[in-house]
């Protein structure tokens, strides 16, 4: 064991707990042995995830379900999918496929084996100019929109969650969102798709023999499907309530409507497999006719006294050509100030307020114009108000403002979750009734929460009669569950015998309302589901008990408790938005994992043996392979710092000696730095290989979270004296990062170095800048704050404040900073450490990372005399924390006469050192921007950060540098 090795048990929860009643057993080891090891001979041990940590991470979605699997699969290719369910037919057991796991309603969790299929399933190929595209499963509506969006086109579905859902997902449930409705949803953009049938036949129906050869290789199921449709045919009432159901959204049960669309089995089949959640088979690829991008909008939030008469106002906006129509209430807007850029004053908004966000698109600017026209016809007899300054009820064309209105809408769910008492479950509903009811279902429904004592959040896509609401309660009371079972019960009555409406409108049946179909459909319609079920799958492999369940009480099965943890992560309602950005979330744990693990350890009672194991797993799988990066932050919609946890629980693992040295290591920087650039001068002469040796023993003899290992990747040493520069003419202060005075440039570059670039161009543009004398010894505190040493990280983040304050005349001038990642620490992340005093210096200064200095206040002045072909750029995460994304593609387009951002870009992990402590981490974050990376051939790889420099360097095996150098060679006379 390493001398250092940290304790587990110093992240046990300190607070008392009593167990809760959905606690994983104290039994539970892991998958049992016999299956882990049948699965790992059949596939690979690598593909089976065993752990119990493993079972436990895979176990919540974003539902108010939880059911801890047996063993997880990560499955790589079809083989794989057919592999498995010829082994459950064979053993008798049972299959669930996740993608995304952003489903509402428990489908995305099984008892028994759980397949990943995301992590290897993404790839999005663009066809005929943008008209289709070919997606497969684990690809993010987002990512295939991107892909989309340089042709003018975009998918139709559009759910709130596209920035995580994924395609398989978006089909097997179809998901619809703000403007699908019924005619832009899978069912009626779906090309053609390939899948694999619970036996494990393939089925591509584009293949124009598809029908063929399933007729021979499934003869019975055929058979089957084709004597149901002649059953619904000959049924003429029940072929028109099937039409009538899906004249409005409905997502509840089977498509039954495929078997009057579909001529043949194969057609039959692609119109099922559409809504069918994993129970019918696994979506392997999917093609999409996609639809234009009108990139022509106009957008207005109104404000209505209330939420009938906001509803009563939807017709009205659909009459005159709205795309969309969204509702929210008051609970919901006033929810909504937690999300960055919400006027704060929302939360003084009435509780009876409503609003609507209408939406105009058009594809030029005529068409909008003539949108806009018919839109204040209708505004001019609304009976608006304005309770808040804010409020401007009013529509707009600038793309700030409605990407501001849009995120507060989408961030409904995560918004309102957060904001519910500590400790309660969250319950997602979602509804249609006939549009023009929509103000009558409104009313019956605030009347039916009030009866039952919930003050629920209510928003929705008005346009399409689809409302969903949000309900919280404590699933570890029995008495709340029956209140929240008493609820359902009116209400699906309520929907169904009132308004005829459909119970689940787009987030499927799930296992929430699966006692309630046979309700909504009526007995020989639910009867023919599960004649259908029996016929695709007569073995019941596939999602046992989601869609169809005749249990009365399947609801109240499996609710999950959501124990109160650490603050800056309670508020998670597990919705997995933040997933996609992780740069651990195909190595080990995502935010969400790391903070369903911990909700684990509190279900448990002190010391229980689950909790031992759990806690045994922690360190690296969520601690150590923690980027540190926050994008998580940035992704989740109500700003949850997953990262920042992360950080505080390295400091609980520091003993009082390494936080000592950390203090020291501070207060002595100058003679740290020089010894730094002193080893790594050192290291050019030693050699790589001998380094990595060393490195290694020094590793396995301490421990690998504190000593980096050497990468070849690592450049010589920066000069020992930065270019000399004079005060009195400068426009602003520039502090070379510490990271700059250590590290020279890339290797084999000719030219000045990064700090004489740097000078070089800004006095070429008129704007010198003065570097003073005393930097060395200081830094952006971020080594110590990325670690959790608290008494370094405050030792440092002062002197840097004291330091600048002084550099810069009292903040007279800007403080220029040339790496990314440390103008995030001297602007933001060294304010929580400051002393009183020194927080007010901080509020004077102005701290601008280079790219913004040199995009805004140098090109506007310099000529470019020369470019190169091609560039591409990595954006790092903390130009994505600073904003100043926009800049480097600026910078990079005045130096190259092409720039690509890789669509697959995201955080390096590199994090400082992160990668030398962890080169698996940051091997595993960049493997996608990788590929794209090196799919082609660049003139010029170019980023604003040394160490993610390094860790593109290593990833691709191409050179990258900063674009302040690139631009200094283009501008250079």
């Amino acid at each position: 064991m390493p001398l250092l090795e940290p304790n587990p048990q110093a992240l046990r929860p300190g607070t008392k707990r009593s167990p809760a009643p959905d606690r994983v057993p104290e039994l539970a080891k892991g998958t049992p042995r016999r299956l882990r090891e049948e699965l790992s001979e059949l596939l690979g041990a690598e593909k089976v995830l065993s752990d119990l940590s493993d079972l436990v991470r895979y176990a919540s979605d974003a539902s108010p379900y939880r059911f801890v699997p047996q063993v997880v699969v990560v499955a790589e290719d079809i083989d794989d999918i057919s592999a498995v369910l010829s082994y459950a037919h064979g053993k008798g057991r049972e299959v669930v496929f996740r993608a995304a796991g952003t489903s509402l309603n428990g489908q995305a969790q099984g008892e028994d084996i759980l397949v990943d299929v995301r992590r290897h399933w993404a790839g999005v190929e663009v066809l005929d100019g943008g008209a289709r595209a070919r997606i497969r499963p684990g690809t993010t509506v987002v990512r295939a929109n991107a892909a989309l969006a340089p042709h003018g086109r975009v998918l139709g579905p559009d759910p709130a969650s596209a920035i995580a859902c994924t395609l398989g997902g978006v089909v097997a449930n179809n998901a619809s969102g703000m403007t699908a409705g019924t005619t832009r949803n899978s069912y009626r953009t779906l090309a053609s798709l390939t899948f694999v049938l619970p036996s494990g036949t393939v089925v591509d129906t584009a293949d124009p023999a598809a029908d063929e050869e399933l007729a021979r290789a499934e003869p019975r199921l055929c058979a089957g499907l084709l004597a149901l449709k002649a059953e619904i045919e000959a049924d003429a009432e029940l072929t028109a309530r099937i039409r009538a159901k899906y004249a409005i959204k409905n997502t509840n049960g089977y498509r039954l409507d495929a078997f009057l669309d579909g001529a043949t089995p194969v057609r039959i089949l692609r119109g099922l497999m559409v809504g069918s959640e994993g129970t019918f088979g696994f979506i392997a690829e999917t093609v999409f006719d996609t639809l234009p991008l009108d990139r022509e909008v106009s957008t207005a939030l109104l404000f209505f006294p209330s939420l009938p008469a906001a509803a009563a106002a939807v017709p009205l906006f659909n009459e005159a050509g709205a795309l969309a129509v969204e509702l929210m209430d008051g609970n919901t807007l006033r929810a909504s100030v937690s999300v960055a850029g919400v006027p704060a004053d929302w939360a003084e908004l009435p509780k009876e307020t409503a609003a609507l966000l209408v939406e105009f698109r058009a594809p030029h600017a005529a068409a909008l114009e003539a949108y806009e026209r018919a839109a204040e016809a209708v505004l001019a007899g609304l009976a608006l108000v304005a309770p808040v300054p804010s409020v401007e009820n009013a529509f707009t064309r600038d793309p700030k403002r409605i990407g501001g209105y849009w995120k507060a809408r989408k961030a409904f769910v995560s918004a309102v979750g957060g904001s519910r008492p500590s400790g309660t479950t969250l319950i997602t509903e979602d509804f249609a009734v006939p549009p023009d009811r929509l103000a009558e279902a409104c009313a019956e429904l605030l009347d039916l929460q009030s009866r039952h004592g919930f003050d629920a959040a209510v928003a929705g896509h008005a346009a399409h009669g689809n409302l969903h609401f949000l309900l919280a309660f404590d699933a570890g009371d029995p008495a709340d569950v029956e209140r929240y079972a008493a609820f359902m019960d009116e209400f699906c009555k309520l929907t169904v015998e009132r308004f005829d409406g459909s119970l689940k409108a787009e987030h499927a049946t799930g296992r929430n309302i699966a006692p309630f179909l046979e309700l909504e459909w009526g007995t020989k319609a639910t009867e023919l589901m599960w004649r259908v079920k029996e016929i695709i799958d007569p073995d019941g492999v596939l999602a046992p008990r989601i869609v169809l369940d005749r249990d009365p009480q399947a609801h109240l099965r499996g609710l999950k408790t959501i124990p109160t943890v650490e603050r800056t992560v309670d508020p998670c309602i597990e919705c997995g938005f933040c997933e996609p950005t992780c740069p651990s979330q195909d190595l080990t744990t995502t935010p969400r994992q790391r903070i369903v693990l911990r909700r684990e350890m509190m279900r448990q009672p002190d010391g229980s043996p689950v909790e031992a194991r759990l806690l045994e797993a922690y360190g690296y799988d969520a601690v150590d392979t923690c980027a540190g990066d926050s994008t998580c932050k940035l992704a989740c919609p109500v700003g949850i710092d997953t990262g920042a946890l992360m950080k505080e629980f390295r400091h609980e693992r520091h003993s009082p000696r390494e936080e000592r040295i950390a203090a020291l290591a501070a207060r002595n920087f100058r003679a740290v730095e020089a010894s730094a650039r002193l080893a790594v001068a050192a290291a050019d002469r030693i050699g790589d290989r001998v380094l990595e040796r060393v490195t290694g023993l020094a590793r396995k003899a301490v421990r690998p979270d504190l000593v980096p290992e050497w990468l070849p990747e690592i450049p010589g040493a920066a000069a020992r004296r930065l270019p000399r520069t004079h005060r009195p003419a400068a426009v602003a202060v520039y502090y070379p990062a510490c990271v700059n005075r250590i590290f020279g440039g890339p290797e084999g570059h000719r030219g000045p170095s990064l700090p004489e670039a740097v000078v070089a161009v800004s006095a070429r543009a008129g704007k010198p800048v003065w570097i003073p004398d005393d930097v060395a010894g200081t830094c952006c505190a971020t080594i110590w704050h990325s670690k959790g040493y608290g008494r370094g990280n405050e030792v440092m983040a002062n002197r840097i404040v004291e330091a600048a304050w002084g550099w810069t005349a009292g903040g007279k001038l800007p403080l220029v900073v040339d790496a990314s990642s440390c103008t995030l620490g001297i602007a933001q992340e060294v304010v929580p450490y400051l002393t009183p005093d020194n927080r007010e210096l901080h509020a004077e200064l102005t701290v601008l990372d280079s790219l913004v200095w040199a995009a805004d206040e140098l090109l506007p002045r310099l000529d470019v005399r020369r470019r190169v072909t091609s560039a591409v750029v990595h954006p790092t995460c903390s130009m994505r924390h600073l904003g100043d994304e926009e800049q480097l593609t600026r910078l990079a387009e005045a130096c190259a006469e092409e720039v690509v951002v890789p669509a697959d870009a995201g955080c390096c992990a590199f994090a400082g050192d992160r990668g030398m402590l962890h080169p698996e981490l940051t091997a595993s974050a960049t493997a996608r921007e990788a590929a794209e990376v090196t799919a082609r051939s660049f003139d010029a790889h170019l980023s604003a950060n040394r160490m993610c420099e390094i860790g593109m360097d290593r990833a691709t095996g191409r050179t990258y540098q900063s674009v302040l150098l690139a631009l200094e060679r283009a501008t250079r006379p």
